[in-house]
């Protein structure tokens, strides 16, 4: 279930570009993205399980007010603003468009109308998710996708290209790089709270089992994701004239054609809408399930079919549009939620001593500083001031000038808390 809910056709394009990418270089390209796109997303799901039962309690540890705010921008911008109709939306695109020829205002509102009532339909019970993603859907998912990527494998025997741009120099990082921008992560906060519901309502009531059991989903989810996007990096990297693609959506296509022929169409396109599907499920079962505890006077049934109206107006716009509008907001709350994954986890290791209070409130802090500065960097604002000061923090130009003022923040805020600690203890 866990491993359908995070493969979404994001995660199906990344894979054969970094393959086509990185070229000779495939080898630490992939153990990068591997890292920033399975390791992290594991992480976040573990954090969950560590913290209580959703992001709330987490978020709570860095603030009562910081508590509300960041879960709600983060289920909304997964949710009905972003991630639910940009499953509408690239389904739509790159699964019925090319596999029927239609492509209308008329037919998109069809489709999307189609796709989010059949996604309701099975989020509807969030108890029965396990069933009807972890034991139809992901199995039908995983079928389309070994197809895909065992014929292509067999059948294309294109040479490796040379490493390009930034895999040409660093593939490590650049791999990082582009897992960290799959936004998983994030998914991940989210979809802990249906995880955590799952395991509690097959019977994992005391911590003592939940934790262990969310676990080893994580790792199993992990397990699949890692082995789908090493074949389909496979992919990228075998394909004759690797290096004149700038598309993984284009690349898997004719990849399909190739190996496939005539019915490599059909498989690619069923291998989308089974990836988006799944995805908009869970995303639309998490969202419902935490704004249904956040406000219970509204039953689940409402937010859930609400959320499925505003992600479908949303999708029939178009996928520019979407970025347009979500981009600024991801990119501010990325940084924020990979700190907090990050200090729950230390705060994991050192719980024996302190809840870490000083650490999570300086840490967080610092993120949102640094989130809302480059934010407004983005969108033009402070152009002959703000922006030169951002670029002389290391990082910075690979989307991770956060990371040392963070750090260092982190680090501070660990040794103030520490020696409260032992003060307390001698006291005591």
């Amino acid at each position: 279930m866990l491993f359908s809910m995070f493969f979404g056709a994001g995660n199906l394009i990344f894979p054969p570009m970094i393959g086509a990418s990185a070229g000779e270089a495939f080898t630490p390209a992939m153990a990068g993205f591997l890292v920033g796109g399975v390791a992290l997303p594991i992480v976040a799901i573990v954090a969950i399980a560590f913290s209580g039962s959703d992001l709330s309690d987490l978020s709570r540890r860095a603030g009562r007010l910081f508590g509300v705010l960041f879960p709600v921008a983060i289920y909304l911008a997964i949710g009905p603003f972003f991630g639910l109709p940009r499953m509408g939306a690239v389904a739509y695109s790159t699964s019925f468009v090319p596999l029927t020829s239609h492509d209308s205002l008329l037919s998109a509102v069809i489709f999307s109308a189609v796709f989010f009532s059949v996604s309701v339909a099975l989020a509807w019970n969030p108890r029965t998710i396990i069933q009807s993603l972890g034991k139809v859907l992901t199995p039908t998912l995983l079928i389309f996708l070994a197809i895909l990527i065992v014929r292509s494998v067999q059948v294309l025997n294109g040479t490796p290209s040379a490493a390009q741009d930034d895999y040409a120099i660093r593939p490590i990082s650049a791999g990082i790089l582009s897992g960290y921008l799959t936004m998983d992560s994030v998914a991940a906060l989210a979809f802990g709270i249906i995880v955590v519901d799952t395991l509690r309502a097959n019977g994992a009531v005391r911590r003592r089992h939940l934790i262990p059991q969310t676990i080893t989903a994580a790792f199993i989810a992990g397990a699949f994701l890692s082995v789908v996007y090493i074949g389909l990096g496979l992919i990228g990297r075998s394909i004759p004239n690797s290096s004149h693609y700038t598309d993984g959506a284009a690349l898997l296509i004719d990849a399909a054609a190739q190996s496939l022929g005539p019915t490599g169409a059909f498989v690619f396109s069923m291998t989308v809408l089974a990836a988006c599907l799944t995805t908009a499920v869970g995303l639309l079962a998490a969202c419902s399930e935490f704004f249904h505890r956040m406000l219970p006077v509204i039953g689940y049934h409402v937010w859930l079919v609400g959320f499925a109206v505003v992600a479908f107006s949303f999708s029939i716009h178009g996928l520019p549009t979407l970025l347009s509008i979500a981009g600024p907001l991801i990119g501010f709350l990325y940084p924020i939620a990979i700190t907090l994954i990050t200090v729950a986890l230390v705060g994991a290791v050192v719980n024996r001593w302190t809840k870490l209070p000083v650490t999570f409130r300086m840490a967080v802090g610092v993120a949102v500083v640094w989130s809302a500065a480059t934010t407004l960097a983005g969108l033009g604002f402070g152009t002959d001031w703000l922006t030169p000061v951002l670029h002389t923090v290391p990082l910075h130009e690979m989307s991770l000038g956060w990371v040392v003022p963070v750090a260092a923040a982190a680090m501070l805020g660990l040794v103030i808390d520490l020696i409260q600690a032992g003060k307390g203890r001698n006291e005591g």
